[in-house]
């Protein structure tokens, strides 16, 4: 008996290792065909979105296909320019690039691309196609190896994501860019971010400092610090503690206008007050920062680390709103939440685009220790659900991480193609005269 229990473990010894040797095998040969999978085709779509055009005129997406028939997905957030020259920078990138690429060696193919035409500094435009481009490589990376990119990037940190959304008008027949009270009245304005903390929102954002401008910055007017502080006012009274108040600008204001407007917010005790001067000079926003008690935000329109290092060193903000359209892609935002961590920074990933960069931004947040707040467009649903065969999962103001593969969404081509942006516009469009007071 004892001969035969010896034999018997003798046979599952040599059953276990051979079992062991196919598994390697198997192994190999997997690790080997992941490994000569190249980059064959690129999709690209301009989608316009329809009203009520939350998020933005149009949305750039891209598809980049492997040999072998994996897909990643990719947005670009590049508003310089409209979306057909934009197409045609991406098609010129490809072609150069990355067609015939291992979508693996995403470091190598970045540094090439922002280095093209003895470059190597950021330029706005070429950093939202690579961006898209790097994006949809995570994507297929992702998908090839069967994990979540965040599962890539150091793992998951947060099993689900606080989030903010901007103060929509809901007026019937009323869009982003219609002339609604929710941007003019602080009345209506907190009547409609109590609907919002009813859905689950636990923070809103809101700008009553008046247009923008090519021709900023400038003095905020005396009516526009009265709205300003009664927006934030009215706003308070309304959800007292239950809500984070965000107080957006778009860079209109001189350094001493900044600090004029910041000393009329602060008793509000806002979350943060964001892009209060002009993105050029970090040393100026750094001065309103040294002079206010409230948090400065700031990073839509920045690219690479390069130009976030110059943020952190001269402290012009401890909370930064990369864009993962624009500021180089998924790795390039993960070193910059790295170097944010050193200073005691925080993130708060912007999004004025559509939802494949949410779905960027997500993979992101959810891996990063130093996460403070998402941007959403709303709750993720409507036109932006609609684009997506699996809409992002928001529940009661936070966004849960997905688990599938790659960024965890996939694009619906029909919806995409059913939509095309026929328009003349860019995706923003600042006044193009000096904004004067009153206004």
């Amino acid at each position: 008996m004892q001969h035969l229990h010896a034999s018997g473990h003798a046979l599952l010894s040599l059953i276990y290792s051979a079992c062991l040797r196919r598994a390697r095998v198997d192994d190999i040969l997997e690790c080997n065909r992941i490994s000569q999978v190249k980059i064959a085709e690129l999709k690209t779509f301009v989608v316009g979105n329809p009203p009520p055009r939350y998020g933005g005129r149009y949305f750039i997406f891209l598809k980049l296909v492997t040999d072998t028939g994996i897909e990643g997905l990719g947005e670009v957030y590049a508003a310089s320019f409209r979306p057909q020259a934009i197409i045609a920078m991406i098609e010129d990138v490809f072609e150069l690039h990355v067609l015939g690429a291992d979508p693996f060696r995403i470091e190598a193919l970045w540094r090439n691309i922002y280095g093209r035409g003895y470059s190597q500094r950021p330029d706005i435009s070429l950093m939202g196609v690579l961006s898209g481009i790097e994006m949809a490589l995570w994507d297929i990376v992702g998908k090839a190896v069967d994990k979540p990119v965040h599962a890539l990037l150091g793992g998951k940190v947060h099993e689900r994501l606080r989030t903010y959304t901007y103060l929509y008008p809901d007026e019937p027949g009323s869009d982003a860019y219609s002339d609604s009270a929710v941007y003019r009245d602080p009345d209506a304005a907190a009547a409609r971010a109590l609907r919002y903390l009813e859905q689950g929102f636990t923070a809103v954002k809101f700008d009553p400092a008046g247009a923008y401008s090519a021709f900023d910055p400038r003095q905020p007017s005396l009516e526009r610090l009265e709205l300003s502080e009664a927006f934030c006012k009215s706003l308070r009274a309304a959800v007292g503690t239950s809500c984070d108040l965000l107080f957006g600008t778009h860079g209109q204001f001189t350094t001493s206008g900044a600090i004029r407007l910041a000393r009329r917010l602060e008793a509000y005790d806002p979350l943060w007050f964001e892009e209060p001067t002009p993105p050029e000079v970090p040393e100026e926003m750094a001065r309103v920062a040294a002079q206010t008690a409230i948090p400065i935000a700031t990073g839509e329109r920045l690219t690479t680390k390069y130009e976030f290092s110059r943020v952190l060193e001269t402290k012009a903000a401890s909370i930064l709103q990369m864009n993962l359209g624009r500021v180089g892609g998924l790795l390039e935002a993960k070193k910059i939440a790295g170097m944010a961590e050193a200073h005691y920074a925080q993130i708060a990933p912007h999004l004025y685009c559509g939802p494949v960069v949410g779905a960027a931004n997500i993979q992101l947040a959810t891996c990063s220790p130093n996460f403070l707040i998402l941007e959403s467009i709303e709750r993720w649903d409507g036109f932006h659900a609609r684009l997506l065969k699996t809409p992002i999962r928001w529940e009661d103001g936070y966004v849960i991480p997905p688990t599938s593969p790659g960024l965890g969404v996939e694009l619906d081509e029909e919806v995409a193609r059913a939509n095309p942006y026929t328009g003349e516009a860019l995706h923003l469009v600042p006044a193009s005269m000096p904004v004067l007071a009153p206004d």
